[in-house]
């Protein structure tokens, strides 16, 4: 069972930003989309290339080493079902912004 830990401050990450935050064994994305928060293992499965690190545009990130593509909702890739990045549960509470410490059930 996951348990949740705060990564941040909910104004810290503006919409349309993300940054990368370790919890627990993981290293998470954190995304704001419109004010929603979507988090993703921060590892694409290609290369390992920093997803926090890459391109934003609507709900979809692009994997700045190589331009794989990935729905931030669900963790697919866009362009086939071959892959996909481990999701993890977001929590908002008060100010706070929380990462469940284990990804989701694909």
């Amino acid at each position: 069972m996951s348990e949740f830990v705060r990564v941040a401050a909910r104004d810290a990450l503006p919409p349309g930003s993300a940054h990368a935050f370790p919890v627990g064994r993981y290293e998470v994305a954190l995304f704001n989309i419109d004010g929603k928060f979507y988090a993703l293992e921060n590892s694409c499965p290609h290369q390992g290339g920093p997803i926090a690190d890459g391109w934003i545009e609507g709900r979809t990130v692009t994997c700045p080493w190589h331009a794989w593509c990935f729905d931030l909702q669900t963790g697919k890739m866009t362009l086939g079902d071959f892959a996909w990045i481990p999701r993890f549960e977001v929590r908002v509470e008060g100010d706070g912004i929380y990462i469940a410490t284990e990804p989701l059930a694909s």
